[in-house]
């Protein structure tokens, strides 16, 4: 996207009894007034737990709600919540609805969760109310699923684990299935080359991967600038940018998370684009393809300084667009994608996956690739065609999915995305909604975790979310209203290990 803007249950298969889940009222037939709730404890631990409560109208369209349920026990608390505004006074907690997610029309639902404490007991509640109304609707329990060996949510912890490809699926050292769900930290792509340092002012210090952590984040995509890295352009650049680089990416990985370092900004000039685009050759803007004359350097350079570590995961190319030079033509895109050479609108000599792959191989690397599609990468239905080859068989397919892209439904996601899915391993380097909200997202992630998708959102900056994709207030994680609220609520809700 270009710069516009804890530990496990003790067993969850066994929470039903321990708390773990309970229906609001199942009567023989459901009212037709009222609501419904399902309420999970989804992990819990000594002293602590997580649940999420899904509330469903059975009565008439609402604009705004409110959920209340009593604790069964005195020690029961809410330490902090997600998707809505909770407040506790005794054991009376309430849950006030938030401005994305107040609409609930007749048999409409909404997920909503929270982290708490607990001691003696963690009894589930036992009824609940929707604006004063009783629950007495009834809806499916669902079935706790088996204890993961894994890490739960929150937060990650010891280093990230190594990774490659194998099949349809991303494993560990150890063999275990594996998804990179997080976020992007955008600045490194643009800061050095606008006068902003390497990272925009923002930290990147221990405080700042504990923000992370606290939103279960277990991945995180860099975007970098290749003339920064090269010490052609920009301040920081050359040794003192791939230093701070180093240092960034040593950190998080010490900290259990792993890292996909993204060839974001590139050389090359594009006099011909429209009028919205960049025509600088130099590296401040996104470009349609990476160039030969310094793309297979950056890479070189980036696969020497992190061969040997495996729990970084290597981007090659942030979003191609070499179809739109080519007047659309797709045949075209797909063969300079793949092959590079001169392409069809682009002034410059291309560097293609196929020399990309070459280059970082060259170098004795064996870290997991991702190599994208067209369209911004969106368009990913010739991927497996023109797939550049890799004699280590270790490449990704890398989706980009925003609101406003032409592959934007779950129609669209079941003839491409799919079936590419049950080939690769597909990871969704970048997605997010342009007007600050968390619906398209929700369908996205909902999508994407029934398909056992990796995904990293865009993107963890404090920008001020006025037209979407950003997820964060402040650098100590304080999520905006709607998208960040709500992706933080999902990310609590999920563990890498499938």
């Amino acid at each position: 996207m270009k710069h516009r803007r804890a530990l496990l249950a003790a067993n969850v298969t066994g929470v039903l009894m321990l708390g773990g889940m309970v229906t609001a009222g199942l009567p023989a037939a459901a009212a037709s007034t009222g609501c419904a709730v399902t309420y999970t404890v989804q992990s819990q631990w000594p002293g602590g737990f997580t649940a999420n409560v899904a509330v469903t109208n059975l009565g008439d369209a609402l604009t705004s709600w409110t959920l209340t349920f009593d604790f069964p026990h005195a020690s029961q608390k809410v330490t902090q919540g997600w998707s809505a505004t909770w407040t506790q006074a005794g054991t009376r907690v309430s849950a006030a609805s938030m401005s994305w997610n107040g609409a609930l029309g007749t048999g409409g639902a909404t997920s909503i969760g929270f982290g708490g404490s607990w001691s003696g007991a963690n009894p589930v509640p036992t009824s609940f109310a929707l604006n004063g109304t009783t629950c007495t609707g009834s809806v499916t329990t669902p079935t706790p699923g088996p204890t993961t060996t894994g890490p739960t949510t929150p937060p990650p912890s010891g280093p990230a684990p190594e990774l490659r490809a194998s099949g349809n699926k991303i494993l560990t050292g150890a063999g275990e299935p594996y998804r990179l769900l997080g976020v992007s930290r955008s600045s490194g792509e643009f800061a050095c080359v606008q006068g902003k340092g390497l990272w925009d002012s923002g930290p990147v210090d221990q405080a700042s991967v504990d923000a992370m952590k606290t939103w279960n984040i277990h991945a995180v995509r860099v975007p970098l600038n290749e003339e920064c890295w090269l010490g052609l352009n920009g301040s920081p650049s050359g040794p003192a940018y791939q230093q701070g680089v180093k240092d960034y990416v040593n950190l998080l990985v010490a900290n259990g998370i792993n890292v996909i370092l993204d060839l974001h900004w590139t050389w090359g000039a594009y006099p011909d684009s429209p009028d919205w685009h960049c025509k600088d050759e130099h590296a401040t803007c996104q470009k349609p393809m990476p160039d030969a004359r310094y793309a297979p350097q950056f890479w070189t350079g980036v696969a020497t300084a992190f061969k040997g570590n495996d729990a970084v995961v290597f981007d090659l190319f942030n979003e191609p667009y070499p179809d739109m030079p080519a007047g659309w033509d797709k045949t075209l895109g797909w063969q300079c994608l793949r092959d590079g050479g001169t392409c069809a609108g682009l002034p410059y000599e291309v560097a293609g996956m196929q020399d990309l792959v070459d280059a970082v191989r060259a170098t004795g690397a064996t870290n997991l690739l991702m190599v994208g599609g067209l369209e911004w990468t969106n368009d990913m239905r010739e991927w497996l065609t023109y797939k550049p080859n890799d004699p280590l068989n270790n490449i990704a397919a890398s989706w980009h999915a925003y609101s406003f892209n032409a592959c934007a439904s779950e129609s669209c996601w079941d003839s491409q995305i799919a079936p590419l899915a049950q080939q690769v391993p597909v990871v969704l380097g970048e997605f997010g909604q342009d007007d600050c909200g968390f619906d398209y997202m929700q369908r996205l992630v909902n999508w994407a975790d029934a398909h056992d998708l990796s995904y990293l959102a865009w993107t963890w900056n404090p920008w001020g979310c006025t037209s979407g994709a950003v997820l964060i207030k402040d650098w100590a994680g304080t999520p905006e209203a709607g998208v960040g609220e709500g992706f933080k609520a999902h990310l609590l809700t999920q563990t890498p290990y499938l």
